[in-house]
């Protein structure tokens, strides 16, 4: 059995971070929330994240460049970005930084919850 149990979300506006983790509550998901590039680097149990939903703009960095950050550090979970800034630029760089899904704000619910569970089926 997977020991893999949470989404974790990475977003510095707080409202997106609780509406997140309100509508994967009512799936069944536990929500670990970060609100900054340097609290998700300061924690340390990444084994147990399903996915990682970054925003791609950051106060205090560029999501992408998290997305590096990590995986430099040997975290191979799946990411998901997500961000209100849609530009080829974004696209071209997420894409080339190895996610599984960019996601344009507003994105549906159901859209979200979707890329969560193939997520968490590809890593059982």
């Amino acid at each position: 059995m997977s020991t893999r149990r949470s989404v974790f979300v990475v977003d510095d506006d707080a409202s997106v971070r609780i509406s997140i983790k309100r509508l994967l509550r009512e799936h069944g998901f536990t929500t670990l929330l970060f609100d900054s590039a340097a609290a998700l680097l300061d924690h340390a149990e990444f084994d147990s994240a399903i996915c990682i939903i970054i925003d791609i703009n950051l106060n205090d960095q560029s999501g992408i460049n998290l997305r590096e950050r990590i995986a430099d550090k040997g975290v191979s979970a799946p990411v998901i970005y997500i961000t209100g800034n849609d530009c080829e630029r974004n696209r071209s760089a997420a894409v080339a930084s190895g996610c599984v899904a960019y996601l344009t704000k507003p994105f549906t619910a159901q859209s979200l919850v979707d890329l969560i569970e193939r997520a968490r089926e590809d890593r059982r």
